[in-house]
């Protein structure tokens, strides 16, 4: 008996109107319409409630899902894996140092010689700004022109696994993370999330992570609070969308530079240290003119300014300040767990033990918010599709 959740879920996902997903690529969540956003909850919803009763959601039967990482990843990488491989595509690492990248080839070349048999292509691309995100769409516009030029069979489906602007995977995951616990969408209306700086002891953590938070949590009538020390601002474009966002749900932006007035009654705070905008804007530079010194002299800059700030921890004390001193912690790890991964860092250790599992749980959707992303580009009528896959019930093999 299929549970009678997964077909008001594909009853839900047939009412919404995503004609505008396929053959189209998820890059940042401001560009999607509110049924799209939608679409992929419901969709990773449904895949996550077939995988439990063990149900195979396999829609290709060959084919690449290509993952090109320019930085390192342990959760984004092997969600990406298992996305693909739950859809049933094979996925193939492009090492760009033993690509002919190094010998000059384009960036157009590239896209055409790894996409003739491949239906999906994951890219991470989030140090330089200015840079992850161009590079994505220079990459889109390549694929459009050789699918339209015949040279590719399909159009593969993009998915932003992290770039300079946006982290649309794991922003999406939380959200569907905070749906689940709450009990529903409709019950975070009105919730207060504290999007926090916390102190690392590292440099140059991008700014993707708090700016998608902002910018898709304020869709859905939560009162978002962006709270960091002076110097530490995100992106201004993004900081627009958030404050938009809010005003069009009836909700409210608040930006502080306390901590403690920021954790204040909240519902859900999210610590996490990130690089001020304009450290990620000279480090870009130093980077593009191969000033290798110039490179090590910001890096002692950077942390010798975060070092003035060590008290913007997630403590015992801190917590107690939250909504009846229960507010959910949340994220998107690895994070940095005073006298354990470091001698201080963004959470005390005892806050990060009481909320271990919730944490592991929160990263445990992105790879069906992945292979949601991916199925929606690839299908023209994903409820259809769905409710066949239901029809058949082809079990997964245990052995």
């Amino acid at each position: 008996m299929i549970n009678k959740n997964i077909n008001n879920l594909i009853k839900e996902l047939s009412s919404l109107d995503i004609s505008g997903m396929t053959r189209k690529d998820f890059l940042l969540t401001w560009e999607q319409s509110d049924d799209a956003v939608s679409a992929v909850f419901k969709t990773a919803e449904i895949l996550r409630l077939l995988r439990r009763e063990n149900i195979s959601p396999r829609i290709f039967d060959s084919g690449l899902a290509v993952s090109v990482f320019r930085d390192n990843s342990t959760r984004t990488r092997f969600s990406y894996a298992s996305a693909a491989n739950l859809l049933g595509l094979t996925v193939q690492d492009l090492d760009e140092k033993k690509s002919q990248i190094a010998h000059g080839e384009t960036v157009r070349e590239t896209s055409c010689m790894i996409s003739f048999l491949t239906e999906a292509i994951g890219i991470r691309d989030d140090m330089y700004i200015g840079e992850g995100h161009r590079y994505m769409k220079e990459v889109a516009d390549s694929l459009d022109q050789d699918f339209e030029a015949g040279l590719l069979p399909s159009r593969p489906a993009m998915v932003n696994l992290q770039c300079d602007l946006d982290h649309p995977t794991q922003s999406m995951a939380d959200m569907l993370h905070l749906i689940n616990h709450f009990g529903g969408v409709e019950n975070l209306k009105g919730k207060k999330i504290v999007m926090s700086w916390a102190y690392s002891p590292s440099y140059g953590k991008p700014l993707s992570v708090p700016q998608g938070v902002i910018s898709l949590m304020s869709r859905f009538g939560m009162d978002v609070t962006l709270a960091h020390p002076p110097g530490y601002s995100l992106v201004p474009e993004v900081l627009d969308k958030a404050d938009m966002f809010c005003r069009q749900s009836g909700a409210v932006f608040t930006r502080t530079e306390s901590m403690e007035q920021a954790f204040e009654g909240a519902d859900i705070v999210y610590p996490k240290s990130w690089a001020p905008f304009s450290v990620m804007q000279k480090r870009t530079e130093l980077l593009k003119d191969g000033d290798s010194a110039g490179l090590v002299q910001l890096e002692k800059d950077c942390l010798r300014q975060n070092a003035e700030y060590m008290n913007w921890e997630c403590t015992e004390e801190l917590m107690k300040k939250t909504r009846n001193g229960s507010a959910l912690y949340m994220h998107c790890l690895p994070a940095d767990i005073t006298d354990v991964s470091c001698s201080h860092g963004e959470v005390a250790a005892s806050v990060f033990d009481r909320y271990r599992k919730l944490t592991y749980e929160e990263a445990g959707y992105k790879p069906y918010i992945i292979a949601a992303m991916i199925l929606l580009a690839k299908l023209k009528d994903p409820a259809s599709s769905l409710n066949s896959i239901i029809k058949r019930a082809p079990k997964r093999k245990i052995f």
